[in-house]
């Protein structure tokens, strides 16, 4: 979209037991060092997942962010309240990619494993 958003992904990213995407998802009131862990993350080749004002303050650095609703395929609500709880985030936390079974689930689902999401 011309607006930096992108959409929900709708056709599995890889085969099932192979882990392509490292995702971060990025969402903080305090945002001292958000941009230089942004760009920390991006130059180790992660995908930056955000949302309102964190993605507002990463693209303004010039950083590449995939809002959360471009996930999820789902809008924020509720002021704010209501925009990473979703299968399509928790799912790729909770996973445990150790497991053939959980690996398959998320290929079923169309669900990227995020391995860093900060404590917001």
């Amino acid at each position: 979209m011309s607006d930096g958003t992108e959409t929900a992904h709708t056709e599995p990213l890889t085969a099932p037991g192979e882990v392509q995407v490292r995702r971060a998802l990025l969402s903080v009131s305090d945002k001292t060092g958000l941009v230089a862990l942004g760009r920390g993350l991006v130059a180790r080749d992660f995908e930056l997942v955000s949302t309102g004002g964190t993605a507002r303050a990463l693209r303004d650095a010039g950083l590449p962010v995939t809002d959360v609703a471009g996930v999820t395929g789902s809008p924020e609500m509720l002021d704010g309240r209501v925009k990473t709880l979703h299968p399509r985030i928790h799912g790729g936390i909770l996973a445990d990619r150790s497991k053939e079974t959980h690996l398959a689930q998320l290929q079923e689902h169309t669900i990227d494993p995020i391995e860093i999401a900060t404590p917001e």
